[in-house]
């Protein structure tokens, strides 16, 4: 069996489930969800993946995670073990992915194994990509707003772009690890896909509105999306991956955003540096997405 640890917003997660998924796909073993590290977790809005998408996947239980992990299934000693300084004891079944590259050892994992970690690239689930878009296929229809939002998106040339600023800005340790994307990054952006596309209508997304109205001017039709709040946030991806192009932020929400868009003649403008942090981050942006300063 494939046990995968869970944490994060919904990206974060999206990107465990996908990585998991594909390889419990190619072993031919079942998957297993390990959501109990959401208890007491305060960020974000929780474990999302089975309230959202149509996903039936099974969660770990306490006995299930000893079969695997023997005395490391304890939830504060795996969060230790995460530490690079203790990897030496994590034992062949505790797998973890600190970095945001492909590890190409992929392929010598054990079929009975805990994964945990990051996961960030397409190349995990490149080869399952039907099963995956299947698998975040969304549960419930849209409704009100967001379904006027979804009729006018699909009749007209959509672009949506991504700005996030509200909970890098709010933690310290978060901004100086992820950095935020500069005005001039978005300017770049916007002017590569008007060069581009004919008549763009602009849809944008962000947790910090009153900032992009006030900084960021563009000459097209815009649509400022701001209301889906909360546990309705995912909504704001639905409506992303609708659009026909995209400019995303360094986030892993509007990646999954652009990614959920089937079409091969999209445009993604991605950043060209996603953390600020001393990271090998140069898979997580697709090969066929631009990536700007």
């Amino acid at each position: 069996m494939i046990i995968s640890h869970l944490i994060g917003g919904l990206g974060n997660q999206m990107f465990q489930y996908a990585a998991s998924r594909a390889f419990s796909l190619k072993r031919n073993v079942p998957l297993y969800l390990d959501i109990q590290d959401f208890k007491g977790y305060a960020l974000h809005n929780g474990y999302e993946l089975n309230r959202v998408f149509n996903i039936n996947t099974q969660l770990a239980g306490n006995s299930v995670l000893k079969d695997v992990l023997g005395w490391r299934s304890y939830s504060p000693i795996r969060k230790k073990l995460y530490r690079s300084q203790l990897r030496r004891f994590r034992g062949k079944r505790m797998v973890v992915d600190t970095q945001f590259s492909s590890w190409h050892q992929i392929n010598e994992i054990p079929n009975y194994c805990y994964l945990m970690g990051n996961w960030q690239t397409e190349h995990y689930f490149n080869d399952y990509q039907e099963i995956i878009r299947k698998d975040f296929s969304f549960r419930l229809p849209s409704i009100g707003l967001n379904a006027a939002l979804a009729e006018q998106i699909s009749n007209n040339v959509a672009i949506s772009l991504h700005v996030r600023r509200g909970d890098y800005l709010a933690n310290s340790s978060s901004l100086a690890f992820h950095g935020l994307c500069s005005l001039d990054y978005y300017r770049r952006a916007i002017s590569y896909i008007s060069d581009r596309v004919v008549n763009p209508v602009f849809y944008i997304f962000s947790d910090d509105m009153s900032w992009v109205r006030e900084n960021l001017l563009i000459e097209y039709p815009c649509h400022y999306i701001d209301h889906n709040k909360g546990v309705e946030s995912y909504n704001d991806m639905r409506l992303m991956s609708l659009c026909k192009h995209h400019i995303i932020a360094n986030s892993s929400f509007s990646w999954w955003g652009a990614w959920l868009n089937p079409s091969i003649d999209k445009i993604v403008i991605a950043p060209n540096k996603w953390v600020l942090s001393d990271f090998d981050t140069s898979d997580i942006v697709p090969s066929s997405w631009v990536k700007i300063d």
